[in-house]
Parts: C-alpha cells; sequence; structure tokens
C-alpha cells in the first residue's frame, strides 16, 4: 500500500498535525522520520494513506499547520519527495 509522510519539525508539531487531521476524519500516525528523510537531526512524520493526502492539505492549510516536506513511498519501498 503507497502513502505519504509528512515530515514535520519537532514530536510536538507532528501531535497538532496528527490532531488536526483526525479532527478531518482523516486516519493519521505518527511515526519517527526514517533516517534516508529526515535530513539534519531527528525528526518525526506523519503517515496517511495515499487517497487522503488532497484532503490533509486542505485541513493542515486551515489549521495553519503547512507541511515541511512531503514524502510518498515508491514501490522498492524508498522514499521520493512530493512538490506541493
Amino acid at each position: 500500500m503507497l502513502y505519504y509522510l509528512i515530515v514535520c519539525r519537532s514530536l510536538t508539531y507532528a501531535q497538532r498535525t496528527a490532531a488536526a487531521l483526525e479532527r478531518a476524519g482523516i486516519p493519521a500516525h505518527i511515526l519517527r522520520s526514517p533516517k534516508s528523510i529526515a535530513g539534519e537531526g531527528c525528526s518525526h512524520s506523519v503517515k496517511i494513506s495515499q487517497r487522503y493526502l488532497a484532503g490533509a492539505l486542505r485541513a493542515l492549510h486551515r489549521a495553519v499547520l503547512e507541511p515541511k516536506r512531503v514524502f510518498i513511498t515508491t514501490g522498492d519501498g524508498s522514499y521520493r519527495e512530493v512538490e506541493l
């Protein structure tokens, strides 16, 4: 199954992001960002199903929680950044 990772700058920001998505009816799970996408230091991500991306971006915009970066899984298990 394909999914998106919304990269957040901190655990608190990831918690706020997940809460905003849950309020919008979008299932979201917080996890530590994989090392391949974390960049500098450690970060946390919010994982959502592929079918929820458009609604998630609208919900986050309304909540003034713009994503730092968004990645999609590829067929081989790696990640590719999505241009927003």
